[in-house]
């Protein structure tokens, strides 16, 4: 039986709610992180890789070792590790790139549009049935992230460029979304699929890493503030990817979208609280609108 039908649209309950809340800090924690490693001189795409591998290294010895979780490594996971991992690679790969220019509140705010597209795609393959308060929700919260979105435009015409960027990020992230739940494995454990999600996105990365940022790892090994850094990065993808697929496997893909609303009120709130980054113009409207958008999403949650 498919990993479609054996997850029927139900209200997933508080456990889905907590998860979709320590989901949503933890990703705008991982980015105000990246931000500060960019501050600290550190390579992006560097830090980004070694982090998504120590944090597989760790989850593939918890899954085995601690959880005696089966490790499964046919043709079908390892399909999922490379092609779950790749559509995981570009997206962070992207925000990593782009946080100097942008900064890590912006990049919040972009992961508050996955929801609407997810959603989309998820009634066209028939996942998910149109609901009013969802429709509404959706489209509260995109209208929230687009006003501050747009009041990001008055800064400087170079980075315009890295705007654009950045907003190819939840296209990526909303067919990933659906591909990991039309294509999950039978009877393997979310920690051992975050595992080699990790792994095949680290893997994705190391071409690109050769050409573009030989001699990294002397770089981030060379600092201890960098190192420090990683060491927190890498902790924070250990906790947040488990409860990423854990969120997944109980709640779907739509449900887990939502993770880009939390994501960006906390981001932008962090941003501007320790990163010295400015408040973004109609802040309060937006985030009310997320908000609002969020709230009509859970109780439109069918009985």
């Amino acid at each position: 039986m498919s990993y479609v039908a054996n997850n029927k649209t139900s209200d997933p309950g508080l456990a889905a709610v907590a998860c979709l809340g320590l989901v949503g800090v933890l990703l705008a924690l991982s980015l105000v992180v990246a931000k500060l490693a960019s501050q600290a001189a550190a390579p992006p795409l560097g830090f980004l890789m070694v982090s998504m591998f120590g944090a597989a290294l760790i989850l593939l010895v918890v899954s085995a070792l601690l959880l005696r979780a089966p490790v499964v490594l046919n043709r079908r996971t390892l399909e999922y590790g490379v092609v779950a991992g790749s559509f995981f690679a570009i997206p962070n790969a992207i925000a990593f790139l782009a946080v100097p220019h942008v900064g890590a509140g912006f990049l919040s705010l972009s992961f508050a549009f996955p929801i609407l597209l997810t959603y989309a795609i998820a009634l066209g393959l028939g996942i998910e049935k149109i609901r009013q308060g969802r429709v509404m929700g959706m489209f509260a919260g995109l209208a929230g992230g687009v006003v501050l979105s747009l009041s990001k435009l008055d800064i400087a015409d170079g980075t315009i460029f890295w705007i654009v960027l950045a907003m190819m990020s939840p296209v990526l992230i909303a067919i990933a979304n659906i591909y990991r739940t039309l294509r999950w494995p039978t009877g393997v454990s979310p920690v051992f699929l975050a595992a080699l999600m990790l792994f095949g996105g680290a893997g994705a990365l190391l071409p690109v890493l050769v050409w573009a940022e030989p001699g990294v790892v002397g770089i981030l090994f060379s600092s201890t503030e960098i190192l420090a850094l990683l060491l927190t990065e890498i902790t924070i993808f250990s906790v947040l990817y488990v409860f990423y697929f854990v969120l997944q496997k109980i709640a779907g893909p739509v449900y887990l979208s939502q993770i880009g609303s939390v994501a960006a009120i906390v981001g932008t709130t962090v941003s501007v609280l320790f990163l010295g980054e400015s408040l973004p113009a109609y802040f309060l409207v937006s985030a009310g609108l997320i908000l609002g958008g969020t709230v009509l999403f859970q109780r439109s949650n069918p009985a």
